[in-house]
């Protein structure tokens, strides 16, 4: 099968790997749909984070089951599925309690690679959602944000409390913080707030229902966001990019009380215990545990009540996937889908 491997920073090709198949009863293979590129991806492509070697590439997918294991029992070859990023049994305790992602038993996707023909998906049964029946060509970009960045945006907003009559602010513009204005939105926030300098992108977040933007960062940017809501600050910070500055942008943005989900991949963040204890703000985030809203978001996204594929601004073949790594780290493109 073709597939995705970063050899090293800024080295991505695509080349044959061994075809995906059944290790253990519990997997199912799917021939992958729509693939994409996420942010993280570009942590490696940057050097931030360091490779061991050839490392298949890819954590989200949409595709077809091909194979089930002996013990599958809630999917079935044929089904049209979205599955999160990380793979879970979805019945441990942990799961139960909607942190999927932590699951006990839980496999990241990225150790499979899943920007490629086929996929290997561990726990399939807690792990894929069938959609409810063949989807239209143009939902399938959609149900591809619902497998990482609209599941982990909705957890961020969740996280930061958003409901009627809150104020929202979100720190980052990228899939996954547009993604979290949409949600933040639709869980009923009176006004959302999000941080942004690029004009396509604060086009996309007013249609995703963003009421302000600003385009100051760090304190300055803070500070934007106290005046804006008569000195309090926001209910509610979405922090979803993963820098030391944009961790205390978000918390210093949030009211006394107020709650930050943060949902960025951290990098070189040190947080000072004095400054955060007076801060007085509530800190839940980590890695989305996107399966708990995968059904909702799916049945959302079939009956066009959300357009979440909107974050795609490129859509390449696989073959062209160093275009797209190349097109993102360069900030020409917010997220690029790969077709198959």
């Amino acid at each position: 099968m073709r597939g995705v491997v970063m050899y090293a920073p800024g080295d991505v090709r695509v080349e044959e790997r061994a075809d995906a198949k059944i290790i253990e009863p519990t997997d199912a293979v799917i021939r992958v749909t729509a693939a994409c590129i996420c942010g993280s991806d570009l942590w490696p492509y940057r050097g931030i984070e360091k490779l061991a070697g050839p490392t298949p590439m890819g954590h989200e997918y949409v595709g077809v089951v091909e194979q089930v294991g002996a013990q599958v029992r809630n999917v079935q070859v044929g089904d049209f599925v979205v599955g999160s990023f990380v793979a879970s049994d979805n019945t441990c305790e942990i799961c139960q309690a909607g942190y999927q992602s932590r699951c006990i038993h839980n496999v990241m996707m990225g150790s499979e690679g899943t920007q490629a023909e086929l996929a290997r998906i561990p726990l399939a049964d807690g792990t894929l959602v069938p959609t409810p029946g063949a989807p239209s060509a143009d939902l399938v970009p959609s149900l591809l944000a619902a497998s990482d960045v609209l599941g982990t945006g909705w957890f961020a907003a969740v996280a930061a409390e958003a409901g009627p009559g809150k104020t929202i602010a979100v720190v980052g513009d990228g899939a996954v913080g547009l993604s979290a204005v949409l949600a933040a939105r639709q869980l009923g926030a009176e006004r959302v707030i999000v941080f942004s300098r690029h004009p396509e992108r604060q086009a996309l977040a007013r249609e995703f229902g963003a009421t302000d933007v600003i385009e100051e960062r760090g304190d300055v940017g803070a500070a934007k966001v106290k005046e804006l809501t008569g000195g309090y600050g926001a209910h509610g910070v979405v922090e979803a990019v993963g820098t030391e500055e944009s961790m205390w942008q978000a918390i210093r943005s949030a009211r006394p009380g107020g709650y930050v989900g943060y949902v960025g991949v951290t990098h070189g963040v040190q947080l000072d215990g004095l400054d955060l204890f007076f801060t007085g703000v509530h800190l839940h985030g980590g890695p989305a545990p996107v399966r708990r809203f995968l059904p909702e978001l799916i049945q959302l996204i079939w009956d066009r009540k959300i357009d979440p594929g909107k974050v795609f601004d490129r859509t390449l073949p696989l073959e062209d996937a160093a275009e797209g790594y190349r097109a993102m780290d360069e900030r020409r493109a917010t997220k690029v889908l790969l077709t198959l």
